[in-house]
């Protein structure tokens, strides 16, 4: 019975082994194919694949990146173009020389400026410098009792300005006045004594009309507004406008030419016909006679006048009937200075003025004046 059992089950696996043997390479076989393979490859100039797995194993990187898609492989930055130089918030030229005819250029900045003048002898002039002398009874709003026949006077302004572009411009003015009258006519004693505190604030703004790197051409157009106590001899008590034509011109690299032309157009205030329209003008060149690189030194000669349009004044000199007309009252001084610039923000201007005519607001008057422009 085991005998039996066991040549059944040798029956059955021996075919099986033939089927294994039959479909399975021997070494050798495997050996000659793979050698007949090659050959094959190389007679018809194509890579085998052990080449190719080499080659794979051997460079994996490379394949790596030669198999990546476009989308895997990361663009190539493109070179910025360089951002092109702006000058909105900065004037192209360098700054105004003059010290008393306004600045045509439009830029930011914040000025200090400090006038002290001699030998007013009409003060209340179409209520220029301040309302009409309190003497002459209502409604006249200046100060007495006194009529003054010279004063003194100091004032200091302080102005912030402010280019949000480079043509146009913001600015605001705050000023103290300080003033000492020296004679009185006789029989108007006792008279006034020294006054002081703020004077007519000014706002207003520039526009340039043209602007390059050799000149300006400026629209200026100010207010002022009665916040001086008119009383003490510190403010006109009207409001007024003054718009003004300002220019700049570079004529060589060390010379500038420098012009203003205006009216001061007061409003009527408490003394009707009081007050009177100021034509204003002024013109004058500066020479750089120090040109360093931080420093720069520049005299300055600037002719500057106005002419009184209407209005009256109180001429103490005509006592006992002072009120007189100061229509065509025509007014000239010379005024000579220097403004020395250091770098780029900083400039200080120091200048004498004397009257030429023989009418005047003042015979002489000195300013001092500190800008820094950013």
């Amino acid at each position: 019975m085991r005998r039996a059992i066991s040549i059944l089950l040798l029956g059955a696996v021996f075919p099986l082994s033939l089927r294994a043997q039959g479909s399975t390479p021997t070494v050798a076989e495997d050996a000659t194919a793979s050698a007949a393979s090659r050959q094959a490859d190389e007679s018809n100039g194509a890579p085998s694949s052990a080449t190719i797995s080499r080659s794979a194993a051997t460079f994996p990187s490379a394949l790596a990146q030669q198999s990546g898609t476009p989308s895997q492989q990361k663009p190539t930055p493109k070179p910025k173009k360089p951002k092109p130089s702006s000058d909105l918030d900065r004037p192209p030229i360098e700054g105004s020389m003059v010290g008393y005819i306004d600045n045509a250029i439009v830029g930011s900045q914040i000025r200090i400026r400090f006038d002290a003048g001699f030998d007013n002898n009409r003060p209340d002039r179409a209520e220029f410098f301040y309302a009409a002398c309190g003497c002459n009874g209502p409604p006249a709003r200046g100060p007495q009792p006194g009529l003054v026949l010279h004063l003194n006077f100091q004032q200091l302004y302080m102005r912030a300005e402010y280019a949000p572009v480079k043509r146009f411009s913001l600015f605001a003015e705050v000023p103290v006045r300080w003033v000492q009258p020296q004679q009185f006519v006789p029989q108007t004693l006792p008279g006034f004594g020294n006054q002081a505190g703020i004077s007519d604030v000014q706002a207003g703004f520039k526009f340039a009309l043209l602007a390059s790197h050799e000149h300006y051409f400026t629209l200026q157009f100010l207010a002022d507004f009665p916040s001086g106590d008119s009383s003490k001899g510190l403010g006109t008590n009207h409001y007024s406008v003054q718009p003004s034509l300002l220019f700049f011109q570079r004529v060589t690299d060390r010379m500038s030419f420098e012009a203003q032309l205006g009216d001061w157009h007061p409003f009527e205030g408490a003394s009707p016909g009081f007050p009177g329209d100021v034509f204003t003008y002024g013109f004058g060149p500066s020479y750089e006679l120090y040109k360093g690189e931080r420093v720069r030194f520049a005299p300055v000669i600037e002719l500057v006048g106005w002419s009184v349009l209407g209005g009256r004044e109180t001429n103490g000199d005509l006592f006992p009937h002072p009120v007189v007309s100061a229509d065509g009252t025509n007014i000239v001084n010379l005024k000579v200075g220097a403004r020395t610039s250091i770098g780029d923000h900083n400039s200080f201007y120091f200048g004498y003025g004397q009257a030429l005519s023989h009418e005047l607001w003042y015979k002489h008057i000195v300013r001092l004046e500190y800008r820094y422009t950013f």
